[in-house]
């Protein structure tokens, strides 16, 4: 009789372990469930201010560009791998060369005399990626050259395709943009193209400035863009942008 109750009691105890080892593999699952919402998390974007090598507007010497970058970090702990997307052109239609590396730098040969315009994405372990760095620029300098064409000028506001952009209590909205130029002694002089026509006409030449406001109607689509001439004459064309006022 004291056999069965010891067996008895001995089996209870069993259960209770039983029961206390699935009770800690359901915390266990709760922290697998948070571990896999994290995998869905994108890496953190590398920022301007992490890029090592070219920096934004660089004239680079050598044609081998050493690409060198500061590394992102991923919500789930995991390695991160990149995307850098290099192109001819500002709005990285015309690419030149796309590559994934598993280390934040690389070294990639390009032409020689050329602008290019490049950016990174993150991509985590698990495949999710992250919104691509903002575009920068370089230029390879040519064998004797002397002087080089100004990059195109980078688009500020109103965005491409933008809607609802305010007109002010004169009538008018203001476009601005970004110039540079490898050449850091040069001066920059713009011509602003503007208009409810694709292409738009030439609205003002020989700007020095960065911003200018243009009248502007109510509900009405607008087309511009900004030639960008360094004073040997060396003259980057812009690509067509559009707005919609509100």
């Amino acid at each position: 009789m004291r056999t069965h109750k010891i067996l008895n009691y001995i089996g209870l105890l069993a259960l209770s372990i039983s029961l206390f080892s699935c009770g800690g593999g359901d915390d266990d699952d709760g922290g697998n469930s948070s571990q896999t919402s994290n995998s869905n998390e994108a890496p953190s974007v590398i920022q301007t201010n992490q890029v090592l090598f070219p920096t934004p507007n660089l004239l680079c010497i050598d044609n081998n560009i050493a690409f060198d970058w500061e590394d992102a970090t991923s919500p789930d702990g995991g390695l991160v791998s990149y995307r850098i997307l290099i192109a001819r052109d500002r709005d990285l239609t015309m690419v030149e060369e796309i590559r994934t590396v598993t280390s934040s730098n690389v070294t990639i040969a390009l032409e020689i005399g050329t602008a290019f315009y490049w950016n990174i994405t993150s991509i985590s372990s698990q495949g999710v990626q992250s919104d691509p760095s903002e575009t920068l620029a370089f230029f390879t300098m040519g064998e004797g050259a002397v002087n080089n064409v100004p990059f195109t000028a980078a688009i500020v506001s109103p965005l491409d395709n933008a809607t609802g952009v305010a007109i002010d209590a004169a009538g008018m909205t203001s476009l601005t943009w970004d110039g540079a130029d490898t050449d850091t002694s040069d001066t920059l002089s713009y011509e602003l193209l503007f208009g409810t026509t694709n292409p738009p006409a030439s609205f003002q030449t020989d700007l020095t400035v960065e911003t200018v406001n243009v009248p502007t109607t109510a509900a009405t689509t607008y087309f511009w863009s900004v030639n960008t001439t360094d004073n040997s004459g060396a003259t980057s064309v812009g690509r067509v942008f559009q707005f919609t006022t509100n």
